[in-house]
């Protein structure tokens, strides 16, 4: 059985709720897909105390805290049980749209009492889903392409070919977890969880090969960062005289072929563009929207705690928070006078705050150096295009230069419209040498001035790292790399995020070491195209975020 077949994607689901139902340390489900009825017809299969959540909802509502009506009228404290902490089953609507701090406030509530099932409406391009439901929930499917005449209600659940024993079981998951780039230790131990509750659902006592099979395609299919590469075989075959008796010798052997029938699953069970492009910083997924940096206002954005101080022309007063402040202590200024009236002290006033997002530049430093420049400057031009398209919904601005020669030059000055776009980048020049250092410089100068402006500005360096011109414009290679080397401790001591796309034939170790003196994300794309540079920008941006 494969997630991959857009009706198994459906059948695992009712599957997987069946499973956390069993065994709520699974954490739960992650369902993506847009509001229709296939979504509607799973989500009816959960259990009826399941108990909705969405991301508008203070949190009073989620977490409990104070009744402030009947704390004031009765004098005394009187505290509400938030639905976090209820022990029912939790529906998260719209959790793309959940900040990570609430994410977290309700997997520590929940973890391991009750099940969550979230529900995930986010692009798959644009991913926003706060990277802790990932780490946290060991299932997840895609809805996305499914009619309802592809599906029924009824679970396939898998044949069983054969026991295999606890211990094994555990070596051939954990292997296979690292062999696929996983880094959570939580993924194999929801494998094997995953696996003894697929055997108590068949009503078997012990592991069966499928079980640990499908529980595999389940948790790993969605976690993979890369492919795993084949084993060596080329090993010397052992003398005709030695004795191959013993069953610890059998058991071994027969463990390879099903660690590969096992990884072939989870390899066929892979979505479509969701494998990662590096097993670290783009792992990590978005935390929160795709927007720029938080900061703090006094008027506008998304709403956060309240903090003691006046009200004035820049600060508004907070009533409820203000009256909760004020509440516990009405017995006792009240006295013998119970007048009804709420007695109020400087000491109880709140004013409200509010988070809003910064506008991010992204900044394209093309290399256009060399006989593949202009291959290189016509799929940077389609990667631009394509994450302009995305523009208005992610608040991007995109900018574009290119270094060549002995100097780099800004191509498109920072805009958010595709027009201008497509006609300043209807002709680009290239060849010449590498002025890598001259490239960096340029995207920093544009960096420090966006920020300057309120921005939250990204740099994504196009280069195949081999550079050959220093900064004042002398063909040197040492003093070319030393000074790329100097202006990327700069973009490291600005913090400045920064994504280095290497283009060239081979990976080139001097550009992977120039990524890591700037802490960037570094991708490796000896053929770049517009696609797969975009994806790597979009990925890189949500680690970022």
């Amino acid at each position: 059985m494969s997630s991959a077949d857009a009706p198994d994607a459906y059948h695992n689901g009712l599957i997987c709720i069946q499973l956390v139902r069993d065994d709520p340390s699974l954490g739960g489900l992650i369902c993506r897909g847009r509001p229709g009825p296939v979504r509607d017809a799973l989500l009816a299969r959960l259990p009826k105390s399941t108990r909705r959540i969405h991301p508008a909802m203070d949190e009073t509502a989620l977490f409990g805290g104070m009744d402030v009506t009947a704390t004031l009228t009765k004098g005394r404290l009187v505290a509400t049980q938030g639905i976090a902490n209820s022990g029912a089953p939790l529906l998260l609507t719209m959790a793309d749209r959940m900040t990570r701090g609430t994410a977290l406030r309700i997997l520590t509530a929940t973890e391991g009492k009750t099940p969550i099932f979230a529900v995930d409406e986010s692009d798959l391009e644009d991913d926003t889903f706060p990277s802790v439901f990932a780490e946290r929930l060991a299932f997840r499917i895609d809805l996305t392409d499914l009619s309802m005449r592809d599906i029924t209600h009824v679970p396939k659940l898998p044949t069983p070919t054969g026991q295999i024993e606890v211990a094994d079981a555990i070596v051939l998951l954990a292997q296979i977890s690292a062999n696929l780039g996983i880094d959570s230790l939580r993924a194999p131990d929801f494998a094997l969880r995953a696996a003894r509750a697929l055997a108590r659902l068949r009503g078997a006592r012990t592991l069966d090969e499928v079980d640990v099979t499908f529980a595999a395609e389940l948790v790993f299919a969605h976690r993979a960062t890369r492919l795993p590469t084949p084993q060596e075989t080329d090993q010397p075959e052992p003398p005709d005289n030695q004795s191959h008796d013993g069953d610890e010798s059998d058991d071994t052997d027969a463990l390879g072929p099903l660690e590969d029938r096992i990884v072939e699953a989870v390899k066929a069970a892979i979505p479509a563009g969701l494998l990662m492009l590096s097993s670290k910083k783009l792992s990590k997924g978005a935390a929160g929207s795709g927007t720029g940096q938080a900061k703090r206002s006094n008027r506008r954005g998304r709403p956060i705690a309240p903090k003691a101080g006046r009200p004035s022309s820049e600060a508004r007063l907070d009533v409820v928070a203000t009256l909760r402040a004020a509440a516990p202590f009405q017995r006792l200024r009240r006295g013998p006078k119970l007048d009804g009236r709420v007695k109020i002290r400087p000491d109880d006033l709140r004013i409200k705050r509010f988070e809003e997002r910064s506008d991010r530049l992204v900044v394209f430093a093309v290399d256009a150096s060399g006989s593949a420049a202009m291959g290189r400057l016509a799929e940077a031009k389609g990667a631009v295009e394509l994450l302009l398209a995305d523009a208005y919904a992610r608040r991007d601005h995109v900018s574009l230069l290119s270094f060549r020669g002995t100097e780099a030059e800004v191509l498109l000055p920072s805009t958010r419209s595709l027009v201008l776009t497509k006609r300043r980048l209807s002709a680009l020049p290239g060849g010449g040498g590498t002025p890598l250092a001259a490239g960096l410089q340029s995207a920093l100068l544009q960096a420090i001035t966006a920020r300057r402006r309120g921005m939250t500005p990204t740099i994504c360096v196009l280069t195949d790292g081999r550079a050959n011109v220093a900064l004042d414009g002398a063909g040197n290679r040492p003093r070319a790399a030393q000074d790329a080397h100097d202006i990327a401790k700069l973009i490291l001591s600005e913090g400045i995020d920064t994504v280095i796309i290497d283009t060239g034939q081979r990976p080139e170790s001097q550009l992977r070491t120039l990524a890591s003196v700037m802490n960037a994300t570094y991708v490796s794309l000896p053929r770049a195209q517009a696609s797969s540079i975009s994806n790597a920008v979009t990925a890189g941006l949500n680690a970022t975020s």
